[in-house]
């Protein structure tokens, strides 16, 4: 083919080929459209014969449309604080997903622990657990 061997041609598969496939898979049989092909994919349908899902208790939360309030009156008790600055800010994030994700009673716990190695008094702590409290929801 215009002075080019004929073992550096690369051979593309035709049609008209036995182990020629359309299917991206590299297989000769084409792809099973009619249904789910694994167990946990659902129909069309929906999910029959599978029992709902239980709602699991409702806790307190922070709620998430007051967070820029909470983060200022937490600024606010953490500047008053005889915290490092840095351990404060990391604190305050530690303590906004925690409220928000799991719950304020875990968050509080997690407040509890800088009281016993002596970051924030007690007096700082009752205040942000009052802080939780006022910008909590039940969720």
């Amino acid at each position: 083919m215009d002075g080019i061997p004929e073992e550096k041609v690369l051979k593309l598969p035709k049609k008209t080929d036995a182990n020629y496939s359309m299917s991206y898979r590299g297989s000769s049989q084409r792809a099973n459209s009619r249904g789910p092909s694994s167990p946990n994919r659902q129909t069309k349908r929906g999910n029959q014969g599978q029992r709902p899902k239980e709602a699991s208790k409702r806790q307190s939360m922070l709620n998430t449309h007051k967070i820029a309030p909470f983060k200022y009156d937490m600024n606010e008790i953490l500047s008053q604080s005889s915290m490092d600055p840095v351990m404060a800010s990391s604190f305050l994030a530690s303590v906004i997903a925690k409220a928000s994700r799991i719950s304020t009673r875990d968050a509080k716990d997690y407040a509890k622990t800088f009281v016993d190695e002596g970051n924030l008094t007690k007096d700082e702590y009752d205040r942000i657990c009052r802080l939780m409290d006022r910008y909590s929801k039940y969720r």
